[in-house]
């Protein structure tokens, strides 16, 4: 197996590619203790190109359709938005020739008020994609946040050096569309077929395709709920007061939005949208001490990866194709490490960047094609 490591100087939690943008598929973020760190990914190294200190635990990451790798143009830009553990958020953006700007937002009483566990640029290939931020929290909350709450969506897209990156005049907070679930969630995720849906997650073992641009009668839930899918074996745990280990995730298939993945405990569960036949799964068994992460391949969208925070068997990952029952299991770590978090990059050959402890390994995934 090809690999190779980074060392952070502190403990990683949270690892983002910008594996769905064409122009800055290389590029990795990392969230550890107190900051956020932008790496360029080469064939067998990264170089830090941009470093954000927060102050606080990173929770959530998310890059923005308007980022650019210098690998791609010399008018690069990095932008994404960052959660951390004080429930804040953060647009964090970076010039070829400024300072990394953090701008925080979502504090206080506008905001969350439990632990932000996920997030996501709207989807879709418009405008919208780059006003509109998703968050997920303990708090029960799906967000839709309005980055640029008094301009129209065209001007959100202008050029990096435009007047709103150099104007003196203070910018105003973003505005949130706040839409309430019965439980805690634990994921959101956006498609680029659609700029009005997310798939959202919670710890119970359901998940919601939801029409956040739908107008609902008292912030009631149900209205803005397209479609629920239920892993039952989760569902009929957690009814009877038994804990599910990781706490549930779920991603929807790149290339097709009708296909959904999702880790709950011990099993791994698949849904076709267009094919539900009841609403049941096709089921498969993860890791029995408990998934923690179900992520989509981008270059071959077949596979899928599931990695667990149990150090019973070391830092392992699982390595799924749909159409084999069995996976295949990728160790870099042996007892007592795990892996704490991990996500494809998209580049010729398929890569993972997993982060155990202070590290980050890089390593090839060989997939028949």
């Amino acid at each position: 197996m090809n690999q190779f490591k980074f060392d952070l100087r502190s403990e990683i939690y949270v690892v983002e590619t910008a594996k769905s943008l064409d122009d800055a598929t290389d590029l990795l973020a990392l969230g550890s203790d107190h900051s956020v760190e932008i790496l360029l990914v080469a064939d067998h190294n990264v170089k830090s190109i941009a470093s954000f200190h927060i102050g606080s635990r990173i929770t959530a990451l998310a890059f923005s359709q308007r980022t650019v790798s210098p690998t791609s143009s010399d008018d690069w830009l990095i932008e994404l938005t960052a959660a951390s553990a004080n429930f804040g958020l953060h647009l964090l953006t970076k010039l070829p020739n400024s300072d990394e700007t953090v701008f925080a937002f979502g504090g206080g009483l506008s905001g969350h008020h439990g632990r932000v566990n996920d997030m996501t640029f709207c989807g879709g290939k418009g405008e919208d994609s780059t006003r509109y931020v998703a968050t997920v929290s303990d708090d029960k909350m799906l967000m839709v946040w309005d980055l640029y709450p008094t301009q129209d969506a065209s001007s959100s897209r202008s050029s990096p050096d435009s007047s709103r990156m150099s104007s003196p005049t203070p910018r105003l907070q973003p505005t949130a569309y706040v839409i309430a679930f019965p439980h805690p969630l634990s994921a959101v995720c956006s498609h680029p077929s659609s700029s009005k849906e997310f798939l959202v997650s919670d710890t119970r073992g359901s998940i919601f395709l939801t029409d956040w641009r739908s107008d609902p009668d008292e912030n009631d839930y149900e209205s803005w709920r397209l479609v629920e899918l239920i892993e039952p074996y989760a569902l009929a745990a957690t009814s009877t007061g038994i804990s599910v280990p990781g706490g549930g995730w779920a991603a929807w298939r790149g290339d097709n939005a009708d296909i959904v993945g999702a880790v709950y405990g011990s099993r791994y569960s698949l849904w076709d949208i267009s094919k539900l036949q009841g609403g049941k799964p096709m089921t498969g068994n993860s890791f029995p001490q408990g998934g923690h992460r179900f992520r989509w391949c981008p270059t071959y969208p077949e596979y899928f990866a599931i990695s667990t925070q149990s150090p019973a068997k070391g830092a392992v990952i699982n390595i799924h194709n749909t159409t084999y029952a069995q996976p295949t299991a990728i160790a870099l770590a042996p007892r007592p490490h795990f892996i704490r978090d991990f996500d494809w990059l998209a580049s010729r050959t398929s890569r993972i960047a997993a982060a155990v402890g202070r590290q980050l390994i890089v390593f090839s995934v060989a997939i028949d094609s």
